[in-house]
């Protein structure tokens, strides 16, 4: 899989409440938690984030609760992928389990707003097309890699379930 976006620069400690207010936990549509996304820490994110977008942030993101609406709502406005130096355990386990990628790599602060980085997920790295400097990054294992091309782990359970309402062999 690859990916090509433009970044979006955020710093260290962003946390849920800073990714989408308390205020808007009353829905899981991506949709609308997508329109409130970052509004407290960066008004214009949504109305100027595009569909393949790419957020780079430093340490700790996503710490604070464990909701997934934080990265529902990250999904939800065409963010492809977010790389960070480190994310909040948690974060990091929603987020795959809805199948937004992550990447952690130590060298996001060579990374500026603005520029234009392409993600190669099938060799594990990132090449900033600013200047041409290739990052490399650990790889999923290969259930982390399915769970987030099927889009995440309810859309898996959902195919494996029909798989076995027609009699056949799931393959997973």
């Amino acid at each position: 899989m690859k990916i090509k976006g433009t970044v979006w620069k955020f710093g260290d400690h962003i946390n849920t409440d800073d990714i989408i207010s308390a205020r808007y936990l009353n829905t899981t549509d991506e949709k609308e938690l997508s329109l409130h996304c970052f509004e407290t820490i960066r008004p214009d994110f949504a109305k100027k984030v595009k569909k393949g977008d790419i957020i780079v942030a430093g340490e700790n993101f996503g710490c604070g609760s464990s909701r997934e609406h934080a990265p529902i709502s990250i999904k939800g406005s065409g963010i492809s992928v977010v790389i960070a130096k480190s994310f909040a355990r948690i974060f990091f386990r929603n987020s795959i389990n809805i199948g937004l990628p992550l990447i952690e790599l130590k060298e996001v602060d060579e990374i500026e707003e603005g520029d234009i980085l392409e993600v190669d997920f099938s060799v594990g790295h990132v090449k900033n097309m600013r200047n041409g400097k290739i990052y490399k990054f650990n790889r999923y294992p290969e259930f982390l890699e399915k769970i987030i091309e099927s889009g995440g782990l309810m859309k898996i359970a959902e195919k494996y379930v029909k798989e076995i309402e027609k009699n056949e062999n799931p393959k997973y």
